[in-house]
């Protein structure tokens, strides 16, 4: 771990089921479904399989009477998977009634994430938030007041609009906007205390899908109390774009010690794997040094140097298994997921690059001897060769497993 792990700015801590949010607690990786929750089956198998991948939370939408009663069903079929990952019911416009009306609902969530800015219109606004909130303190639930700019209040916004205007000198209106985000999650937060709920029950969050914006508002969300804080570049977009955009605004607002649970809303792609989110969170915590998941591997970029694919090819194979590999390793062992692996193309930094790591192959580049000397512990134990290099040095991997690191 580094440094930054230990200069987090310390929040109140909040209990998700048997997950701490805030505090001393690690940051939090978090995820969303995307299937009907209606559709029990569906559900139960996407969200078994982002916990798995290591969603600590899900979240599945609740938006209508259908998703409300399968809700509890659910849960009943994550139970019996062995899955204990919280869920959390993410609910919009009628999230009073439907929590009311389905008490078996309101009770197989751990923790109800309630939207400001549609929970209520006018004279409603009110008396709908204040239900939701008595439901989660009847049921000792916790909540996420999650502001979106997507769905910011709107009665709030154009007053703050119009308080602008009047100012002899009036303030952008991207600046207003990124302080009513802030305004109405801690205007809320507050109604949230009058109502009786303590703030260990409380999580806050202000998502927009801009970095900069992103960044500005949870600098001033931060400054104005501790609430323990839910970070997300909201519709971060496909891809390359939606993990680099996410990647940037996360990483500064962790390096200044803000954020305690993160998601990384990525948009699936046609048939893609949900649980890239996931694999991206933990990288993204992993890389910067606040949490270790599964062992590192370094592998070197390629060159003119390095024109066969053999170095590429082992890099892929041996990631993809340690990350197979963690679920049956973290039961067996203590501490493996902090393992660093190196896979390197050649001669130049291939040596002292393995040294570095904990178990580090350099193979062969073009032109160079076809032997693949081997690191371990920073110092240099075997020379591969053949075509079974691979294979050798995955049993080198689980050797080192089994006698470095002590059994639970």
């Amino acid at each position: 771990m580094s440094d930054q792990a230990n200069t987090r700015r310390r929040t109140v801590p909040v209990k998700v089921g048997g997950v701490e949010i805030g505090g001393n607690a690690p940051i939090v990786v978090q995820s969303m479904t995307n299937t009907d929750t209606a559709d029990v089956e569906g559900t139960v198998a996407q969200a078994a399989a982002l916990a798995r991948a290591g969603s600590e939370i899900v979240r599945i939408t609740v938006d209508r009477p259908e998703a409300a009663k399968a809700v509890p069903h659910i849960r009943d079929g994550l139970d019996k998977l062995g899955v204990a990952a919280p869920l959390v019911g993410d609910f919009h416009y009628i999230g009073h009634k439907l929590l009311t009306d389905h008490p078996a609902c309101a009770e197989a969530l751990a923790k109800y994430r309630i939207n400001p800015g549609n929970v209520g219109f006018r004279e409603k606004k009110d008396t709908q938030f204040s239900t939701m909130i008595e439901t989660a303190l009847e049921y000792d639930r916790p909540v996420r007041i999650g502001v979106n700019w997507g769905s910011l209040d709107q009665e709030l916004a154009t007053r703050m609009m119009d308080e602008n205007a009047k100012l002899p000198h009036p303030k952008d209106a991207a600046e207003i906007t990124q302080e009513a985000l802030v305004v109405s999650a801690i205007e809320n937060a507050k109604r949230a205390e009058e109502l009786g709920m303590s703030r260990d029950k409380i999580i806050l969050s202000c998502k927009v899908s801009d970095v900069q914006s992103l960044i500005s508002v949870y600098r001033k969300l931060a400054d104005r109390g501790d609430y323990a804080l839910h970070l997300g570049l909201t519709e971060a977009g496909m891809g390359s774009k939606g993990i680099v955009a996410s990647t940037a605004a996360l990483s500064v607002l962790l390096q200044e010690g803000i954020g305690d649970t993160i998601r990384i809303s990525l948009t699936p792609e046609p048939g893609g794997d949900r649980t890239r989110e996931v694999i991206v969170a933990q990288e993204i915590l992993q890389t910067m040094g606040f949490r270790s998941f599964v062992p590192l591997v370094t592998a070197c970029p390629g060159c003119g140097r390095t024109t066969s694919t053999v170095f590429q090819s082992l890099a892929e194979r041996i990631q993809g298994y340690v990350r197979d590999k963690m679920p049956e390793w973290r039961d067996r062992y203590l501490g493996v997921e902090s393992m660093n692996l190196a896979v390197m193309g050649c001669i130049v930094n291939g040596p002292g690059e393995s040294k570095h790591a904990d178990i580090g192959i350099s193979l062969p580049g073009t032109g160079e001897e076809p032997a693949a000397p081997v690191f371990v512990d920073g110092k240099k134990t075997v020379t591969l060769r053949g075509a079974d290099i691979a294979d050798q040095f995955q049993v080198i991997v689980d050797d080192y497993v089994e006698n470095r690191y002590e059994k639970r």
